[in-house]
């Protein structure tokens, strides 16, 4: 398999994308090949460093999209930036996956334009990791990507979450809920009085009804669905845990420790037709190891082709 990783994306790089490569082929050599795309003349002199530059291959890149650039007009004005060079080598088949602590904008621009959404698929979606206090792990989605949504996006969302949930989490039958003010069927807004009955109907999903704030740790649900607005709101007061249990000096409870972005690397956007990953700004060496390891594991259990299979079969 071939991963191509943006050397450019993020507030460290390329030190801490070179650092992470390195931890990843210090524990994984020879399960994947890695594409390093990026300015040669700051890549280059980091991989010899790091004893790296015989174990990955670099495609030079000789612009940057940066944080404030508009998405669409830098993508299609930057074509020789390493996220453009990213999606074409992606597109046109010479990597399986694509990973970026970029601009954020610019890569979901390119997953939903250059890659382009699933066939049958509404709108792609992206999903956020939610601990669990019995140590599992749960998934929340829409975190940003669809602020208002249809009925039939979020009930496509559960098929979508259901997947990941099933290939990635590796959760057999994964419990499906829809985030709600109340339990009872009829409770909540128009969007969430309409997804009900779609849910209810959905049999490639477990669902089991409506959710509510406080089942979002437990163990009721391992799906959530919700519009983005909402998700986005959950994630970063989500994040803010960790950042409050570090300050109040209760870092040393390991699950308080499990809230840190690190541990996840990345977010999928899960709908598009190709694996692509965008990690978090501050991304560090262990976030980019751990962006890599989710790339390979979408590759090895092929979740787009899953995906694919399914929504042609409904």
């Amino acid at each position: 398999m071939n991963i191509g990783i943006d050397m450019m994306g993020g507030d460290f790089a390329p030190l801490e994308a070179v650092k992470g490569l390195q931890l990843f082929l210090n524990q994984h050599s020879g399960a994947a090949i890695i594409f390093c795309i990026g300015d040669e003349a700051k890549v280059n002199p980091l991989l010899d460093e790091y004893g790296l530059r015989s174990s990955v291959q670099l495609i030079h890149a000789l612009e940057v999209i940066g944080y404030n650039e508009h998405p669409t007009k830098a993508l299609k004005e930057k074509q020789k930036s390493s996220i453009a060079i990213g999606f074409y080598l992606l597109a046109s088949g010479k990597i399986d996956a694509f990973i970026s602590a970029g601009n954020t904008g610019a890569m979901l621009v390119g997953a939903m334009f250059t890659i382009k959404a699933i066939e049958g698929i509404l709108r792609p979606t992206i999903a956020t990791i939610i601990p669990k206090l019995n140590g599992g792990t749960g998934l929340l989605l829409d975190v940003g990507l669809n602020a208002d949504c249809k009925p039939e996006q979020l009930n496509q969302f559960a098929t979508l979450g259901n997947l990941y949930a099933q290939n990635i989490l590796n959760i057999p039958k994964p419990k499906v809920g829809l985030m709600n003010v109340g339990e009872e069927e009829g409770k909540g807004n128009i969007l969430a009085q309409a997804t009900y009955p779609l849910l209810k109907e959905n049999d490639q999903v477990n669902f089991i009804g409506n959710v509510e704030g406080r089942d979002l740790f437990n163990d009721k649900v391992d799906v959530i669905v919700c519009d983005g607005f909402t998700g986005n709101i959950i994630l970063k007061m989500a994040e803010s845990i960790y950042d409050v249990a570090e300050k109040r000096n209760v870092q040393q409870d390991p699950y308080f420790n499990r809230f840190h972005y690190e541990n996840y690397g990345g977010t999928p956007v899960l709908g598009v037709a190709k694996p692509v990953i965008i990690g978090h700004g501050i991304s560090n060496a262990t976030a980019f190891k751990n962006m890599i390891l989710l790339a390979q594991k979408m590759i090895e259990t092929d979740l787009c082709g899953k995906m694919k299979e399914k929504f042609a079969s409904i």
